[in-house]
């Protein structure tokens, strides 16, 4: 087989003279070896890795943008793992979908949620770098945290250390004292809405329910179930304290590997964050600290008034019981150290 080579980086074009099909070289984001593909595939369509079987996509320029591998989809767009040929970088993509574009209200919230990100500048907040428009696509480019959510890290290993928990409680209690002072309030904090980047930095995400904090409530219920503050699901204002009491609930289920509250229905899902008493974390794993269960359970506090009445009062808390903990670990031979069984519990 003869083949005739042209190089252009960061790809490398090839083609059988044989048959003059063309093929492009690409890296392939699971195995990482350079593989090559048919040059003939539509941008954005994939094909199985000669390598490893993981699917490969054929990049689709934008601009100086080079769309390589998909990361999520939502309602709202799909995002992919890009490269910036400018500034030689790796960065996430966010491509609205041609649905939104053409729905005057989807691209306005579109727009919406991009400019509230834009304005935060948090270690643990994706930062978002751009929005533009390239032949009728609109699109964010934005920092990549591509190492997967907390919620896929808790449907892997069923729960998290409780080190890993406080960890993630303190910087994301951080990036919510930076939204509250830029007078938003999230509305919807849950394990899928922290995402980690390769340094295994936690990153919020996702503000497209955030709202000035002192907007007035409205007749829809906003939120996560699993999660929703209890003066959410009873129609009263929400405030900070309500954010504070999803991201107690997901520090629970984190922790705990169970949701704060389960139901077999919505509607009772939802009354038991305002009707049933929570189970304190210790209660469901009998190794954890109660000074991290006692932080949560306030958190968790059916009345917001009895949560944490600041951020800064929160982290405190939960910076005495990262200490505690470490303490205890440090005094704790190895090998006497819970093995992490859980207490198997209904309600």
């Amino acid at each position: 087989m003869f083949v005739r080579l042209w190089v252009f980086e960061p790809q490398c074009y090839i083609s059988d003279m044989s048959t003059d099909k063309p093929l492009k070289m690409v890296t392939c984001m699971s195995c990482n070896t350079r593989v090559f593909i048919p040059g003939d595939l539509q941008p954005l369509s994939s094909v199985p890795c000669s390598k490893c079987g993981h699917s490969i996509m054929m990049p689709l320029r934008l601009r100086g943008i080079e769309l390589r591998a998909k990361i999520a989809s939502g309602g709202m767009g799909t995002v992919y793992r890009s490269f910036d040929t400018v500034l030689e970088r790796e960065i996430a993509v966010k491509v609205m979908k041609r649905e939104i574009e053409e729905d005057p209200k989807g691209l306005e919230s579109f727009y919406r949620e991009a400019r509230a990100q834009a304005a935060l500048n948090h270690t643990n907040i994706v930062q978002i770098y751009s929005y533009d428009d390239w032949e009728g696509q609109r699109f964010l480019s934005m920092e990549l945290a591509d190492r997967g959510t907390l919620d896929s890290r808790i449907e892997k290993n069923k729960r998290l250390p409780e080190l890993e928990v406080l960890d993630i409680g303190i910087k994301v209690a951080s990036a919510l004292d930076l939204v509250l002072k830029h007078d938003l309030i999230h509305c919807d904090i849950k394990p899928g809405n922290i995402l980690f980047n390769a340094d295994n930095e936690p990153k919020l995400v996702d503000f497209g329910l955030a709202r000035k904090a002192d907007s007035e409530p409205d007749d829809d219920l906003r939120g996560t179930p699993y999660y929703v503050a209890p003066e959410k699901v009873k129609r009263e204002k929400e405030t900070f304290l309500s954010d504070m009491y999803s991201l107690g609930g997901t520090l629970y289920h984190a922790l705990t590997g169970h949701t704060p509250f389960e139901a077999p229905t919505v509607e009772e899902l939802v009354a038991a964050h305002v009707h049933i008493a929570l189970v304190p974390p210790n209660q469901v794993l009998p190794e954890v600290t109660q000074a991290t269960s006692d932080s949560i359970a306030k958190m968790m506090a059916k009345h917001p008034g009895d949560r944490f009445l600041s951020y800064d009062e929160l982290s405190m808390a939960l910076e005495f019981a990262r200490t505690q903990l470490l303490i205890q670990q440090s005094q704790t031979p190895e090998v006497d150290r819970p093995k992490g069984k859980t207490s198997w519990w209904r309600r």
